[in-house]
């Protein structure tokens, strides 16, 4: 670790690198530019930089870190233009509330009245509304109680990326030694409301709970495993849910919510007391009318974004962190004793066909993935043959995009790969990719093999856009009629990986799937596997 001279005024530089230093966040992810420089002259040899292809990629990359890690990563980006390239991934991490510090590049104070060459007009403006705050501090000297005061709004709940700008001319100025305080980022909750909750819980028939990605942020999954037994609770997954709340394979588990209003009330029917737990109530994906869950139920919600408490349309909503909040039900409900719901339908054997169909493959994959594996899933046509043929295993077992954005998951991987290294922890990361949703951000490939991480890769490939497909009929389209600019003919992503790098197979015959997989998943490092599909 680099000596730090607390003795005298630091630059700029020097007080923030103390600052992150302190907080534990010295991996820095970054496309670098000139406006960039200064900061990483004299680069602290304990720190280490993540180097994307591309801005998109490199807050892709630093999102799963955060998520992994559970603590904020920082991203740095090439003034205007690359807010610009990245935003697709800064509103992910908006609605993934993820705690990211962008530090964003900016010319030099001495030119900015002159409208410089790369100069960012209104930088602080330009990522909002999908950042919790954002600033070009006044002068150079305050830039690191700035990003001080930044990590700490990631931090709190709801947590989500904010940004900074700094001029190049910032980061030789003298300055002073941030403080490092503890602050408390956990929302608390009222025992007598929690109380209360507990007694209409105990009180209720039949009990349905929703899960969404609170749940797995707040390490809260096994409590609600505890909560569903003791109430024998039919669980079902929020709408677009981004994390695994719930294992999947769990007699409990009753399915995945739709994002359509009226079939979302049709699953809930048996239910006369909805808990919805760290997800909003409800996310929808089209129009729809009616009530929003079954008229003669009610609805409690708890979740730690007060914005989402203020839209729900129906019910009760409790803001707190969701570990406090189960904590609390744990202790105060003691239920009569209850019978078990019927046991979700299993689905039918996926049988081999030539060409594949995603069911045989994703069941396949099953069979082979290793039990403590990851899963970073940007799929979206494949959504529904996932959730059947797929299940996750529960806490920290799942990660997707809460935006719908594509170009997330690949360089989401690296990050969970690399935040788990960093941590110690087993388990290879599976990137479970569609062939559109790859080429968003394929460049990720490249970072992946220069870090040698245990990510396998594995892109499914059906040649076209086949969730708008799927879709289509929702427009008004005929069935089996494909909306223009859906087809994706001819990509090869063999070569693609190979370009930068990377081992890579595609497999066509089914008979050779299970080989195929056993490699992918075992070999050392990252490599890729093609799989063709219907």
């Amino acid at each position: 670790m680099t000596a730090v001279d607390t003795t005298r005024k630091p630059t700029v530089r020097e007080a923030m690198y103390r600052f992150l230093r302190e907080k534990g966040v010295t991996t820095i992810f970054g496309n670098p530019g000139s406006t960039e420089l200064a900061m990483f002259r004299d680069f602290p040899e304990d720190f280490q930089y993540i180097l994307g292809l591309q801005e998109s990629v490199v807050v892709g990359m630093a999102d799963g870190y955060a998520q992994a890690s559970r603590n904020a990563a920082i991203v740095n980006l090439h003034s205007a233009v690359g807010i610009g390239h990245a935003m697709g991934n800064i509103f992910t991490a908006y609605r993934n509330q993820t705690p990211l510090i962008v530090t964003v590049g900016q010319q030099a104070r001495s030119i900015l009245p002159y409208d410089p060459f790369l100069g960012a007009s209104h930088p602080e403006q330009m990522p909002q509304p999908y950042v919790k705050w954002a600033i070009q501090p006044a002068r150079g000297e305050d830039v690191p109680q700035a990003i001080a005061r930044a990590y700490h709004i990631a931090m709190q709940a709801p947590r989500g990326p904010v940004m900074v700008s700094v001029p190049a001319d910032d980061w030789d100025k003298e300055s002073d030694w941030v403080e490092c305080r503890e602050v408390s980022y956990d929302r608390t909750v009222g025992r007598d409301e929690m109380k209360g909750v507990a007694e209409r819980l105990d009180q209720a028939k039949a009990p349905y709970f929703v899960v969404g990605a609170g749940v797995d942020r707040d390490l809260a999954v096994d409590a609600v495993v505890e909560l569903a037994e003791r109430h024998q609770a039919k669980v079902f997954v929020a709408p677009m849910s981004a994390r695994c709340s719930f294992p999947e394979n769990h007699p409990l588990f009753g399915g995945f919510l739709p994002a359509m209003r009226e079939r979302i009330v049709d699953k809930l029917s048996g239910a006369d007391l909805v808990l919805v737990l760290g997800a909003p109530a409800f996310t929808y994906h089209v129009h729809g009318d009616g009530p929003h869950i079954p008229e003669h139920a009610e609805l409690i919600q708890i979740v730690d974004n007060p914005d989402v408490a203020a839209w729900t349309p129906c019910g009760q909503a409790v803001i707190a962190s969701l570990h406090l909040a189960l904590e609390t039900l744990l202790e105060f409900s003691a239920p009569a004793a209850r019978p078990a719901p019927l046991p979700k339908p299993d689905v039918p054997k996926a049988e081999p066909s030539m060409p594949m169909t995603e069911q045989f493959a994703l069941q396949c994959l099953a069979e082979a993935r290793p039990l403590d594996s990851i899963v970073v899933e940007e799929a979206p046509g494949s959504r529904g043959a996932i959730h059947d043929y797929l299940p996750m295993q529960g806490q920290e077992s799942f990660y997707t995009m809460a935006s719908g954005g594509l170009g997330y998951s690949m360089p989401a991987s690296i990050g969970v790969a690399l935040a788990r290294k960093a941590q110690g922890k087993n388990g290879r990361v599976i990137a479970l990719i569609g062939d559109g949703s790859s080429m968003y951000s394929i460049q990720a490939l490249w970072t992946a093999r220069q870090l040698n991480l245990p990510i396998s890769f594995v892109i499914l490939n059906n040649q076209r856009y086949a969730a708008l497909q799927d879709f289509a009929p929702v427009y008004g389209f005929e069935p089996g009629e494909h909306p223009v600019g859906t087809d994706l003919p001819e990509l090869n992503f063999v070569l693609l990986a190979e370009g930068q790098g990377m081992q890579a197979s595609r497999v066509e015959d089914p008979t050779l799937l299970p080989t195929a997989l056993a490699k992918v998943l075992s070999d050392e490092g990252p490599s890729l596997l093609e799989i063709t599909i219907l």
